[in-house]
């Protein structure tokens, strides 16, 4: 009795966490329809008699991307926006460029994990557990070498090497978003409160207006 009583509650809390990510397809595909007025937990389906092959493909993951920004990298995401045919799949990738010494700056996945493959260069990368403890986790990666960022947490990227790197990254999501922590907190429109953010970050109210025009 004891043990048909801890299956049942492993069965409950393995259907929760289940449920806490994007739900199974009830068809073969759901092609997104990019034009339908109707908004879901996802894009509406387009009729399948109108699916085409070009809704399951994307072309020019092989070319690098541009990376003379201020940052010094660039993303070349491959979500439902690019394939409609990932809608409802939960699943999408994206390729990142660095230049030397580029990085990929502190941000977050509210929807997704990702697992980074290097394929070229070297990478360090690293990511903040969440509250209480904000423990720091990094590693430098070299060709080959794979990471995982969990789901929600804050992490970066940075090319540690003196020439370019490039990455692949996998996420669990069809649409991961991206939340850059710095562009979240300095770059809000309208902006949050500068008295609000001066203190939260114990700095001065001229640095925070120097950050938030920046940004």
């Amino acid at each position: 009795m004891a043990n048909h009583m801890m299956f049942l509650s492993l069965l409950a809390l393995s259907c929760a966490l289940t449920l806490a990510f994007e739900p199974s397809p009830l068809q073969d595909f759901c092609v997104a329809d990019t034009t339908s007025p109707v908004l879901v937990n996802g894009r509406a389906c387009m009729d399948s008699k109108f699916v085409q092959p070009a809704h399951f493909s994307f072309s020019g993951l092989h070319l690098a991307g541009n990376t003379s920004n201020r940052f010094g990298s660039i993303v070349t995401p491959v979500n439902v926006a690019q394939i409609p045919g990932l809608n409802t799949l939960g699943i999408s990738l994206a390729r990142i460029d660095y230049a030397a010494w580029g990085v990929l700056s502190p941000h977050m996945h509210p929807r997704a994990t990702e697992i980074l493959t290097v394929l070229e260069g070297t990478l360090e990368v690293g990511f903040v557990t969440s509250n209480p403890e904000n423990r720091f986790i990094s590693k430098v990666l070299q060709k080959g070498d794979v990471f995982v960022f969990p789901v929600g947490l804050v992490h970066y990227q940075r090319n540690v090497g003196y020439g370019s790197a490039v990455s692949i990254s996998g996420l669990s999501s069809q649409n991961p978003g991206v939340i850059t922590v710095a562009n979240a907190i300095f770059g809000s429109n309208p902006p949050l409160p500068s008295d609000m953010v001066a203190k939260a970050f114990q700095l001065d109210n001229n640095v925070v207006d120097y950050l938030q025009v920046t940004f």
